[in-house]
């Protein structure tokens, strides 16, 4: 990044906007970089004013009772907390010079207005805006302008910051429509730049195809294919942020949920939006989202792939509707001396049509009281009497009713349901004819059957079995947009389990075809999307990278061919190839050694390190690490400790990144997969990793996909 000076000429301020001029020594008061300088203070010490402005608002004489008091207190430390001025991050990153000023006819307005981009909205303190919000619509041509459509800019300027310091800009001129557009040194930098813990927001270098996903209308479902390094992530998760700006009001009545593949994953995302300034997004994993039970087994790879199967929820809807049976005796309802009775007939009728609507077991089991209950309405109507609503809510609660109720239209408990379903090979038998082949049948079952729900070894399949069925049984709540990362990875199963918490909102769904390392990994997107509940989404593809060197995508898409044929070779706009090596070392015996020596020359270089290798290896090279006095960290904990090395199972690798990564063994990644594809999938995952460089280390020959020559 540079130091101070700009890489292309500055153009002078362009006015109405005053200069600030207070005195920095050393620096000449009519500097470009000075006044951004002092802009940069003013706009800090106005955020501390609003901050402040909040803290001392007195709500004691506004609120009618102590529940909205705690609301509204709530409110406030919320908003207290998004103010908050982090000094990591930047409080503008760019400012946009308009040619006339946004809103105001071009013959009105000769002069020119500027306006500063930061991650949140800063004002003075006669309300004039000093940093405009990046979700803004005036901060749209930040990331959409271009010579060909400036959008009304006469100039873009980028900011370089060093350590919170503002150090650095950098001018692009759009006002030459015939001038070809230039590739910014900062921007280049700041996706260079070495990371160290959690991930950080990308709200600085979103790039035209980045931008028009994150601003997205909330109405549709948006899927978004992307290779690695695209930062579709990112995207995502600036997409909330941005929707949470346009539609906050909604989206605090329906909720906001972001869905990642692990617990790792999420501690690792999990400050991104606040640095954005959105506080009130919960995050989960599948297993978070159906945690109806103790997980406590595990199921071969064949059992889960017929458990995640859609077609369980089919087995599954006859399984709760099993317990419905057809009355054979009247109900007779006792009121004082009278008599009221309704035929088994008509009682069959109301069931039967209950069926036919095909609506929740649950909702459907509350209906029909009342529906016995208004058939005997129409006959004390019959007989001369005026009952009302509270007269036919007693004769629902009336003990023949419920009696007959509770013969005609069990309670289902899911979780027994499931148990009995997995325990009972004639019961999953009749429900399961014609959907499931005998073998599919066998394998669901338990060889051991429990005696119970609690003593049940449930397995993270059996938990979104329990999940479908206790949607059958009674809705489950929708949000009103929703987050799905690694989507890849899901079960046709886990996918209905996410899809139906936004069955009245929307979706964005983010993943990659060739990085699916489940058994159960789909196949494409339209497939997905339909067990989502939603396919008429729509699907975007990102192909260039931005994180992953050109050497190293170059290299890993080596094996695109045999695991994702149908999808195109990512590109990188990284200028740099990047610090790459693929080492083969004597024998096995040494390889521990090789590895601890690549970690401990990464450890020289700046950012993060990941030595990523099999599950198996793990243990083995932790030992080793500790016997070499390198100390390292676990996946996730790298937003807490200060330690850079961490050591990553390759089945916790996907959707993290490292700044130089030491890749030990591929062959042992790819042998530990119960077959070749998703080995090869699973390597290809670790191999993109890395930001800056990567070294391969291996004493068993490579996969042969990574051999092919090059060109």
């Amino acid at each position: 990044m540079p130091a101070h000076a700009p890489d292309r000429r500055p153009v002078p301020h362009p006015g109405p906007h005053p200069d600030p001029n207070p005195d920095v020594p050393g620096m000449p008061v009519d500097d470009p970089l000075h006044r951004e300088r002092a802009h940069l203070a003013a706009s800090r010490a106005a955020l501390r004013v609003m901050r402040e402005d909040v803290k001392a608002l007195d709500i004691k004489d506004v609120t009618a009772n102590w529940v909205n008091a705690e609301v509204l207190e709530r409110q406030i430390e919320d908003r207290i907390s998004a103010l908050a001025d982090l000094a990591h991050a930047p409080l503008f990153f760019g400012r946009l010079d308009y040619l006339h000023a946004p809103g105001v006819d071009q013959e009105e307005e000769a002069g020119r207005e500027c306006f500063y981009i930061g991650r949140r909205h800063v004002h003075d303190g006669d309300g004039d805006p000093m940093v405009i919000d990046w979700r803004a619509p005036v901060s749209q041509p930040f990331y959409r302008a271009s010579k060909k459509d400036p959008m009304d800019v006469g100039r873009r300027r980028r900011f370089g910051y060093t350590g919170g310091e503002l150090t650095a800009y950098e001018d692009e001129d759009l006002t030459d429509p015939a001038g070809a557009d230039a590739a910014s040194a900062l921007l280049q930098a700041e996706i260079e730049r070495p990371r160290v813990g959690p991930m950080r927001d990308i709200v600085a270098t979103i790039q035209p195809e980045q931008d028009e996903i994150v601003r997205a209308g909330i109405g549709g479902t948006v899927c978004v294919q992307g290779a690695p390094g695209t930062g579709k992530t990112a995207v995502g998760l600036h997409r909330v942020a941005y929707l949470l700006y346009a539609h906050r009001e909604r989206l605090a009545r329906t909720g906001t949920l972001v869905v990642g593949p692990n617990r790792s994953f999420l501690r690792y995302i999990e400050q991104v939006l606040p640095a954005l300034g959105e506080l009130n997004v919960a995050q989960a994993t599948v297993d978070d989202l159906v945690a109806h039970v103790e997980v406590r087994g595990t199921d071969p790879a064949g059992t889960a792939r017929v458990k995640g199967d859609a077609r369980m929820a089919e087995v599954l809807r006859r399984a709760v509707r099993s317990g419905v049976t057809m009355p054979v005796e009247p109900v007779v309802v006792v009121r004082g001396s009278r008599r009221w009775r309704v035929p088994a007939y008509e009682l069959e009728e109301i069931v039967r049509e209950l069926l036919d609507r095909d609506i929740r077991y649950g909702a459907a089991r509350d209906a029909l009281p009342q529906r016995i209950a208004h058939a005997v309405l129409v006959r004390m109507e019959q007989a001369g009497e005026a009952p009302d609503d509270r007269v036919q809510d007693a004769v629902a609660r009336n003990p023949a009713v419920k009696a007959a109720v509770k013969a005609v239209w069990p309670a289902v408990d899911p979780a027994k349901l499931v148990l009995r379903l997995l325990s009972d090979p004639d019961f999953l038998a009749e429900h399961a004819a014609g959907i499931l082949s005998e073998d599919e049948q066998r394998a669901v079952l338990w060889a051991k059957p429990p005696r119970s729900v609690r003593s049940a070894k449930w397995s993270a399949a059996d938990a979104v079995l329990i999940d479908e069925t206790m949607d059958l049984v009674t809705r489950t709540s929708s949000l009103g947009h929703v987050v799905l990362d690694e989507a890849q990875d899901l079960s046709p199963m886990q996918y209905r389990a996410v899809g139906r918490r936004c069955t009245t909102g929307s979706a964005t769904v983010l993943g990659d075809i060739a990085q699916g390392t489940t058994p159960w990994a789909t196949p494409g997107w339209q497939e997905a999307l339909l067990h989502l509940g939603k396919p008429d989404a729509v699907v975007e593809e990102l192909t260039q990278g931005f994180r992953v060197p050109r050497e190293v995508i170059a290299y890993a898409s080596r094996l695109l061919p045999a695991i994702a044929p149908g999808l195109a070779e990512a590109t990188s706009m990284r200028e740099s190839a990047g610090d790459f090596a693929v080492r083969a070392v004597a024998g096995p015996e040494v390889l521990d050694d090789a590895v601890v020596a690549a970690c401990r020359d990464a450890l020289r270089r700046e950012g993060s390190i990941g030595l990523i290798a099999a599950d198996a290896r793990v243990p083995v090279l932790a030992a080793a690490l500790a016997g070499a006095g390198l100390s390292h960290l676990a996946p996730g904990e790298e937003t807490t400790a200060e330690a850079r090395l961490t050591l990553v199972p390759a089945s916790l690798a996907k959707g993290l990144e490292y700044d130089y990564v030491v890749l030990d063994e591929p062959a042992a990644i790819v042998a530990a997969e119960p077959d070749e594809r998703t080995g090869l999938r699973r390597l290809y995952v670790a191999l993109t990793r890395a930001v800056s460089g990567l070294t391969v280390l291996h004493a068993e020959a490579l996969p042969g996909e990574l051999e092919r020559p090059e060109g």
